[in-house]
């Protein structure tokens, strides 16, 4: 399988230049979904959002198609994910995306797809690749509590015996610096990878690839 874990989407050459080195086709030959549900949760701000589906869109892919899991039945989204050669999970609400792979049942179905289609994401959509939702439970690592029946959500997609921390170094994220993911690594035990908004891993299967043009930290 193939996966491009990113922590603020396509924000440079390099990180563009391994996805599309990841599909093996041209962008204007290449058909991306992007899955919007983490974003949808949170009343907040949404300019990172339309930042990085206007990264997307200056990429010149044959078709940028946007869907939402948690409102759509199976029967709609599941062709529309078939078609497509990336499939692209937004950041957000990290929870509240697990709650949704799960219930509407693309967890389930992702491992068949993945077999020929690349899993790109940003942010929420890298955490819940990485060997559980520990760091996104314990003192709210990623996010605060939600008002919503989410909490019970431990357990990640799990395709790596990792975790992935986004945003590192960012002011806006307290909790994505040095000090305190030494403190959490001796807590987890486990490898983190840290990466800032212009980082990305490349995975081929378990080939992990640091692509970056700004810090990351591997821990």
């Amino acid at each position: 399988m193939k996966f491009l874990l990113t922590s603020g989407g396509l924000t440079n050459d390099s990180i563009s230049k391994a996805l599309f080195d990841l599909v093996g086709k041209e962008p204007k030959e290449t058909k991306l979904v992007f899955i919007i549900t983490a974003a949808l949760v949170d009343p907040l701000n949404k300019s990172w959002l339309i930042r990085n589906l206007s990264e997307l869109q200056k990429q010149n892919f044959k078709t940028i198609d946007i869907l939402d899991i948690s409102a759509l039945p199976k029967s709609n989204w599941e062709p529309r994910l078939i078609d497509s050669d990336v499939i692209f999970v937004s950041g957000g609400n990290t929870h509240y995306l697990m709650y949704w792979m799960k219930k509407s049942g693309l967890a389930d179905l992702l491992p068949e797809l993945l077999k020929t289609r690349v899993y790109a994401s940003i942010s929420a959509g890298s955490i819940i690749c990485g060997k559980d939702m520990s760091l996104s439970t314990v003192k709210n690592v990623y996010y605060e509590e939600l008002d919503l029946d989410t909490s019970s959500v431990e357990e990640s997609l799990h395709y790596f015996d990792f975790h992935i921390r986004p945003h590192f170094n960012n002011p806006s994220f307290p909790k994505a610096n040095i000090d305190f993911l030494k403190e959490t690594k001796e807590k987890v035990g486990d490898i983190i990878y840290a990466i800032d908004d212009q980082s990305a891993l490349k995975i081929i299967d378990n080939s992990v690839e640091v692509i970056s043009e700004g810090d990351w930290l591997k821990l």
